[in-house]
C-alpha cells in the first residue's frame, strides 16, 4: 500500500465477533438496542412537538437533545448490524469520512446542549422570576443554533484535519466503527500533531462547558437548600435529577474511553468501552428524562392512547 491516504479505497473496522453464531448475535442485540432508541427519543420529539403544555425551555433543548441521540446512535449501529449481518468489515473511505464526521457533529452538539440546559436549569431554580427573559423564545433558539452551528465548525474541522494526514500503517481500524483516534493511528510519524494541536483547543473549550455545568449546579444546590419547605426541595431537586444523570453518564463514559491507562487498554476493552459511550447513553436517555418526569410521561400516554 502507498504510504498516502489516497491510495487507500476503504478501512477495516473491528468486529464484535468473529463466528457466524456472535455475529448474528450482535446483530440481533444492536436491533433491539437501535429500536429502543428510535422508539425513545422518538416518542420525546413527538410529544413535545405536540403538545402545547411542553412548549418551554427545558423541553425546546430536551428535544434538541433527543435529535443529537438519534443522529449519533444511527451514526455507528446501523453499520455495524450490517457488517455483522453480511460477514464484512469493509467501510469504504468516504463513507468512514462522513461517519467520523456525523459521530464528532452530533456529539460535540450534545455536549454543548448539555451545557445550555445546565444554564436554564440554573436560571429556572436560582432566578425564576427573571426565567421568561433570559430564556424567552428567542434565545432558546439562538442557543440551540449556536450549539449545532459549533459542532458543525469542530466536526468539520476535526474531521478536515484527520483525513489530510498521510496514512501509513494500513487500513484496519481498531474500534468498530470510525474515529479519531484509530485513524491518528495509522498516521505517518509526527503527522499526527497537527491534529493533536486542534484536539487540545477543543479540549479547553470542553473543560471550560465542564466547569460552567459544575458551577451552575453549585448555585443550584445552594439555591434548593434555601428552600423552606421539604415539597419544594424534591420538586426542585426532581427537575434537575434527569439531566444531571445524562450529564454523568456523556462524561464518565466518555472520560474513561479517552483517559483510560494504556496498560489496561485491550481491543475487548475498547469495544466494550466504546459501546458505553456512543451506543448506551442515546438509548437510556429518554429513560432517564421521563422516568421521573411526571408531566412527560402523562403527555406521552396522552399521546398514544390518542393514536390506538
Amino acid at each position: 500500500m502507498s504510504n498516502s491516504s489516497s491510495s487507500i479505497k476503504q478501512f477495516l473496522l473491528l468486529p464484535f465477533a468473529d463466528t457466524r453464531e456472535l455475529q448474528l448475535l450482535h446483530f440481533c442485540l444492536f436491533l433491539g438496542i437501535y429500536l429502543a432508541a428510535l422508539l425513545g427519543n422518538g416518542l420525546i420529539i413527538i410529544t413535545i412537538a405536540c403538545d402545547h403544555r411542553l412548549q418551554t425551555p427545558m423541553y425546546f433543548f430536551l428535544l434538541n437533545l433527543s435529535l443529537t441521540d438519534l443522529g449519533c446512535i444511527s451514526t455507528t449501529v446501523p453499520k455495524s448490524m450490517a457488517n455483522s449481518l453480511w460477514d464484512t468489515r469493509a467501510i469504504s473511505y468516504t463513507g468512514c469520512v462522513a461517519q467520523l464526521f456525523s459521530f464528532l457533529f452530533f456529539i460535540i452538539t450534545e455536549y454543548y446542549l448539555l451545557t445550555v440546559m445546565a444554564y436554564d436549569r440554573y436560571v429556572a431554580i436560582c432566578h425564576p422570576l427573571h426565567y421568561g427573559t433570559l430564556l424567552g423564545s428567542r434565545a432558546c433558539v439562538h442557543m440551540a443554533a449556536a450549539a449545532w452551528a459549533s459542532g458543525f465548525l469542530l466536526a468539520v474541522l476535526h474531521t478536515a484535519n484527520t483525513f489530510s494526514l498521510p496514512l501509513c500503517h494500513g487500513n484496519a481500524v481498531d474500534q468498530f466503527f470510525c474515529e479519531i483516534p484509530q485513524i491518528l493511528k495509522l498516521s505517518c510519524s509526527d503527522a499526527y500533531l497537527r491534529e493533536i494541536s486542534v484536539i487540545l483547543v477543543s479540549l479547553c473549550l470542553y473543560i471550560g462547558c465542564f466547569v460552567f455545568i459544575v458551577v451552575s449546579y453549585v448555585q443550584i444546590f445552594r439555591a434548593v437548600l434555601r428552600i423552606p419547605s421539604q415539597q419544594g426541595r424534591h420538586k426542585a431537586f426532581s427537575t434537575c435529577l434527569p439531566h444531571m444523570a445524562v450529564v454523568s453518564l456523556f462524561l464518565s463514559t466518555g472520560v474513561f474511553a479517552y483517559l483510560k491507562p494504556p496498560s489496561i487498554s485491550s481491543l475487548s476493552l475498547d469495544l466494550v468501552v466504546s459501546f458505553l459511550y456512543s451506543v448506551f447513553p442515546p438509548a437510556v436517555n429518554p429513560l432517564i428524562y421521563s422516568l421521573r418526569n411526571q408531566e412527560l410521561k402523562d403527555a406521552m400516554w396522552k399521546l398514544m392512547t390518542g393514536c390506538f
